[in-house]
């Protein structure tokens, strides 16, 4: 029985060698979602997977398979965008593989989500060409936790409802998911104070369009609040902090 075959476009998140010549590779495709497949052979035949099955390269994938369960079978890749404005600079390369590991974790095998693609596909070309390489990460993890149903609650005091434009002194809790007024956080240690700047500023990043993103500068300030509340949170939600997130951290200590 022939095996029915698709095309797609897809990123690669991650891959792994498998005997001798061939690659297990997860990609994150625009129809189907994240997606496990093998390429046979692709350590061997570079004309037929040049560049395609890299970390964060973008491609249109033709793949077959029999069942939703099992591994596809990676027929072919074509490069649409490999990036290479990104790869010749190490912090982008790190910050390009840090997002496409939290798109990795906050995404669930077989499950579609054009939001999520078009998040990466945006965010990615803002890399290639732009320099603001913290308020791009910022606005990524903020739109990502919003696709993926964890939208920190940054409008209100997340316990008593009061609006943001009426909190003197506000804290973030992890564990509430949003903000909270001076009263409602008083005497719990575990709030992390964050300025009314940083949260104006995290707010018009959910609505500004992609295009216009590089227009809102975060201060020195607000880059170190918005960095920890964010990393914090989403720490809290997947249990673990990202690898490629403190690999990211070396680099930039090394700089």
């Amino acid at each position: 029985m022939k095996r029915p075959s698709f095309k797609t476009q897809a990123f690669v998140l991650r891959f792994l060698n498998y005997g001798e010549s061939d690659r297990i590779v997860t990609f994150f495709t625009r129809e189907f979602g994240k997606l496990r497949g093998i390429a046979k052979g692709a350590r061997r035949s570079r004309k037929r997977f040049s560049n395609a099955i890299e970390p964060f390269s973008h491609s249109t994938l033709l793949f077959s398979r029999m069942g939703e369960s099992r591994l596809a079978i990676i027929e072919n890749c074509d490069v649409i965008n490999h990036y290479p404005g990104i790869r010749s600079d190490l912090e982008k390369t790190m910050t390009a593989s840090y997002m496409i590991d939290l798109v990795d974790h906050f995404t669930a095998e077989g499950k579609k989500s054009a939001g999520i693609f078009q998040l990466l596909d945006d965010f990615l070309e803002l890399l290639e060409t732009g320099n603001s390489l913290e308020e791009t990460t910022r606005f990524f993890e903020l739109r990502l936790l919003r696709l993926s149903g964890y939208e920190p609650v940054l409008e209100r005091c997340v316990i008593c409802n009061t609006p943001f434009d009426r909190i003197k002194t506000a804290d973030f809790d992890a564990a509430k998911g949003g903000i909270r007024c001076s009263l409602c956080g008083r005497g719990d240690q575990s709030c992390i104070p964050v300025s009314a700047g940083t949260i104006k500023t995290l707010l018009m990043g959910k609505q500004t369009e992609t295009n216009r993103i590089h227009r809102l500068v975060l201060s020195g300030n607000s880059l170190k609040e918005s960095r920890y509340i964010l990393r914090h949170f989403i720490r809290h939600i997947l249990g673990r902090e990202p690898k490629s997130l403190r690999v990211l951290d070396e680099i930039r200590k090394m700089m």
